[in-house]
């Protein structure tokens, strides 16, 4: 993760014990990675009961489907975030300023940002599990694009620093996601209760 830093630039620990947790922080993220499928088989298990047989057989592509969008949206925040918003904030940085980033706070950053970004790119899944299950109708997500535009922003200036680079590229994407989400949608045939098909 350090590599996303432009080069030539040198950490510091200002924490008594930082050196000794910040390789702990680092293995659990990645055994989050890793047990994320199993994680969220877990979640659909725990609502599993009170879902119908046809709902049940959306769990697995449901379950491959976020963890791809979750590692790709944890790329997405190193390859192209990263690489832009520090190289544009050493840039402003004064001349007369050596910059030596705590590593704790550097890592807390990181890690942040790459839930912040995993997160954001479920958006396509929400989308089409909300059409799928009938609760919201491709229309009606139609209607509401332009507050979720706003939502975007908003949601991006909470999570992410308080530079606009980052709130940008996190607003932009999620904007992107959710359109790419009513796209997958029109596919998609709202499922029927039971009580429906009777009539």
């Amino acid at each position: 993760m350090i590599r996303a830093l432009p080069d030539g630039t040198k950490m510091i620990a200002t924490g008594v014990v930082a050196p000794f947790f910040i390789p702990m922080k680092i293995t659990g993220m990645v055994a989050f990675v890793i047990a994320l499928p199993f994680v969220l088989y877990q979640a659909w298990a725990f609502v599993a009961p009170g879902l119908y047989a046809h709902e049940k057989r959306l769990v697995l592509p449901l379950i491959v489907a976020s963890t791809v969008l979750f590692l790709i949206g944890v790329a997405f925040c190193y390859v192209f975030v990263f690489g832009v918003v520090f190289s544009t904030i050493y840039k402003w940085a004064p001349k007369s300023i050596s910059v030596a980033p705590d590593i704790e706070n550097y890592l807390n950053f990181v890690l942040g940002m790459f839930m912040a970004f995993g997160i954001t790119f479920e958006v396509p899944v929400v989308v089409v599990v909300l059409v799928r299950m009938g609760l919201v109708s491709l229309d009606k997500l139609k209607e509401v694009r332009r507050y979720f535009i706003v939502v975007a922003f908003v949601v991006s200036a909470i999570v992410t620093p308080p530079d606009v680079l980052s709130q940008i590229m996190l607003a932009v994407p999620l904007c992107l996601l959710y359109e790419i989400g009513m796209l997958v949608a029109r596919f998609v045939t709202p499922l029927q209760r039971p009580a429906e098909l009777e009539h």
